[in-house]
């Protein structure tokens, strides 16, 4: 029996091919600035401490290590990783590993701080705290910066990590966060696109997706959110493709050409930008912004470009706020 198909497919493979040409011109952006001062937080497993090595390698970070100093340094001895130059502030837990980063960070010992081997919940709650020092008048989100063959540009997702079901205003400052992280990422002269995304294109006040995207639209007509453009409700597809836009008669500055997607909740944005990640095999960066220091967010299952990109860009959030570029 022939195991020819029984037709054969008229269309020839597409093919995306990806450079990485955003990527490396961020890291030629920080090849003149100095590295950040980064604490480390519970850095006692061979991921972090690598992680920390490449960045090291880099000239992107100058490392103080929180965590078991003797498991530090193990992890370090048996993967032939020289540590000899880092900083090491031996704590007995992760809640003393992230409290101490807080310390450093506040005290300007430290100008970023770097989630290690602990649950993001565990990095963020002394960062919250009102006694921490950390806080401003922003509530803290996450962006996850993107860089894929299938889009012209950055894209950056928000928020997939802090927020669970954030409200108006909450959304207000995810995007002011947002903004911010891609005012470092592009030196365009123009205003940052912000897509508001619902499951559909329509205000229905069923869905409290599309009712908060309609305020947000109004909020920066008015001027109550400023520096950027900001258009919803606006599903998925006719946020990035222009043709789609196009198909739903959908007139827009922002619709087919986003900057920025701010998800309705937490469980769409994660499940958007790891689609990305793991299907489209996005260069992907984690970034937590809202608090007076850049906060890098680094998975066990980041590849080497994403872990140094998210270090890249908290060197330039860090050399922004020095300027007073961004908040």
């Amino acid at each position: 029996m022939s195991n020819t198909p029984a037709f054969a497919p008229d269309e020839p493979p597409e093919i995306q091919v990806h450079s990485h040409e955003r990527y490396h011109s961020i890291l030629k952006a920080c090849a003149n600035l100095p590295p950040v001062t980064t604490a480390v937080v519970h850095a006692v497993d061979l991921t972090t401490v690598q992680a920390v090595a490449d960045a090291v390698k880099e000239n992107l970070m100058k490392p103080i290590l929180l965590g078991s100093e003797a498991v530090i340094k193990k992890i370090a001895a048996d993967n032939k990783i020289d540590i000899s130059g880092w900083e090491i502030i031996d704590t007995k837990s992760a809640h003393e590993s992230a409290q101490k980063a807080v310390e450093l960070a506040a005290a300007g010992k430290a100008e970023v701080i770097m989630k290690g081997s602990l649950h993001t919940d565990e990095v963020l709650s002394p960062v919250v705290s009102s006694t921490g020092g950390l806080r401003t008048s922003r509530r803290l989100s996450q962006s996850y910066v993107m860089d894929t063959a299938g889009y012209h540009k950055w894209l950056i997702v928000t928020d997939g990590v802090v927020n669970i079901a954030p409200d108006l205003m909450t959304k207000a400052d995810i995007i002011r966060n947002a903004c911010d992280v891609w005012r470092v990422l592009t030196d365009e002269d123009r205003l940052p696109k912000v897509a508001v995304l619902a499951a559909v294109e329509v205000v229905n006040p069923k869905m409290q997706a599309t009712l908060d995207a309609a305020a947000l639209s109004k909020m920066a007509d008015r001027g109550q959110i400023t520096g950027c453009l900001i258009d919803g409700p606006l599903a998925f597809d006719n946020a990035i493709s222009k043709e789609a836009a196009a198909q739903k008669k959908i007139t827009s500055e922002v619709a087919g050409d986003a900057d920025i997607l701010l998800a309705p909740e937490i469980e769409s944005g994660n499940m958007m930008a790891k689609q990305l990640s793991f299907i489209n095999k996005a260069d992907a960066a984690g970034i937590i912004m809202g608090a007076k220091v850049p906060i890098i967010l680094t998975s066990r299952a980041d590849n080497l470009r994403s872990r140094l990109l998210s270090c890249a860009i908290a060197v330039l959030v860090t050399n922004a706020k020095k300027e007073g570029r961004i908040k």
